[in-house]
């Protein structure tokens, strides 16, 4: 038998092969590609806020335009090709950052609803508000609640099929939210 030992045993470290996988440049290459697709779906403000080069915002805002299918997908293909001289990584950032702020955006507005909803329901609520936000209209805030649980059980005693009135009740929110989104002084 050949004791010969085997090729890679003797290898030194750096006659490695230290290039990725040709599995992993197509990963990559496929994440491109569903990157640069997204890209096609946005609109062109938010595209503009984008770090793109021209020639890659151009191919994209013609894959927009183009309507037969396999028209578009070629397209596509080609805005693929062009994300590879793109920062992929910030484009991504910032896609997450709109997709997560409308999330957290959306939290903090039913925070609010519910806020209104507890400050019509009972007084406690309002005093932990005052304490959180001393520099609020005390009697604007107890003015639009008062006219809201007056607005609410009028809304009550309606007859099927009547729209409920809603004035006081959404003017109370817009002021939580005026003085959720101004800093104190």
């Amino acid at each position: 038998m050949n004791s010969e030992p085997l090729a890679s045993d003797d290898a030194s470290p750096d006659d490695r092969y230290d290039r990725p996988s040709k599995s992993q440049v197509k990963r990559e290459m496929h994440a491109l590609l569903d990157l640069g697709k997204e890209l096609v779906e946005l609109g062109p403000d938010r595209l503009r806020q984008l770090p793109l080069s021209e020639k890659l915002y151009e191919a994209v805002r013609e894959a927009q335009r183009i309507a037969s299918r396999e028209g578009r997908r070629r397209q596509i293909h080609y805005v693929g090709k062009l994300m590879r001289d793109a920062p992929a990584d910030r484009i991504r950032a910032q896609l997450d950052e709109w997709r997560n702020g409308s999330r957290a955006l959306t939290v903090h507005m039913h925070q609010l609803e519910a806020l209104r909803d507890a400050l019509i329901a009972d007084d406690e609520p309002l005093t932990a508000l005052l304490a959180r936000h001393p520099h609020a209209d005390t009697q604007r805030l107890r003015a639009l609640i008062r006219a809201a649980r007056k607005e609410s059980l009028h809304n009550q005693s309606l007859a099927p099929g009547q729209d409920p009135q809603r004035k006081h009740y959404r003017a109370l929110f817009q002021e939580l939210k005026a003085l959720h989104d101004t800093p104190a002084p």
